[in-house]
């Protein structure tokens, strides 16, 4: 193929799977649904009760509650089911690039991701008074949408590993705890001193301390929580990179 065959193949189904996706109501509503509901709720109509830097603060945690779902349900889920379905072995047998499949994936997930932050980002600028300059704006919105990266490929590890009718629910164990312990929900500080401990091993915390930064609420070590979040990145997709190439 040459080289502009290979492009337009990666492009085409980039294109293709972020439509099916946009068009699936039962992925899009509650990805999109649940954490600006949140956001409205306890940023907006509760937010300032409990301080002036509240709507700043549950900004970045539901903006990170927010761009999890795309990557653990968008690449856990439909990896699951479409290696059940042989859908996965369809696709390896068309005369497309290996990657074409996977990158398909996390154009999706980073377009949703994207969506996602720019709704919170109306919500707290225009609803909440949340006052940010737009260097800070710009910050939250590519950390966010960059910040999908270690669940996609957490998601990509789930889905080599569990069944597609078992996929929903494994991803579901995974990703409303992550969000608990992670300090998403509560803050840290308010909980016992073994969860605070183990708040590190969870991809979601390092993402929630960098979003709370780029707010401005920031405590310091940004470059140990960016290089921690590219270590899950590149452990993940290893090790299902390799479960795929063994086990289909």
């Amino acid at each position: 193929m040459t080289t502009g065959r290979v492009v337009n193949a990666y492009l085409e189904e980039a294109r293709a799977e972020c439509l099916r996706y946009l068009r699936n109501p039962g992925f899009l509503l509650p990805t999109l649904l649940f954490p600006s509901v949140f956001y409205l709720m306890f940023g907006i109509l509760l937010g300032h009760a409990n301080g002036a830097d509240a709507p700043r603060y549950l900004l970045a945690s539901y903006g990170t509650f927010g761009v999890m779902a795309p990557g653990l349900f968008g690449f856990g889920v439909s990896l699951a089911l479409e290696r059940d379905t042989g859908l996965l072995t369809l696709k390896r047998a068309l005369p497309m690039p290996p990657g074409a499949y996977l990158l398909g994936k996390m154009c999706m997930a980073l377009l949703v991701a994207a969506i996602v932050s720019v709704i919170l980002l109306c919500l707290a600028v225009f609803l909440a008074g949340v006052s940010l300059p737009p260097s800070r704006i710009g910050m939250f919105f590519a950390l966010e949408v960059l910040g999908v990266l270690p669940f996609a490929a957490l998601g990509l590890l789930v889905g080599t590993l569990v069944k597609g009718q078992g996929a929903p629910g494994i991803v579901n164990l995974i990703y409303l705890p992550m969000a608990f312990l992670s300090g998403l929900w509560f803050p840290l500080s308010v909980m016992p001193a073994f969860l605070q401990s183990i708040a590190p091993l969870w991809p979601a915390y390092h993402l929630n301390r960098l979003a709370l930064s780029a707010v401005g609420l920031g405590q310091g070590g940004e470059a140990l929580h960016a290089a921690v979040l590219a270590g899950f990145t590149v452990a993940f997709v290893l090790v299902a990179a390799r479960r795929l190439r063994r086990h289909g």
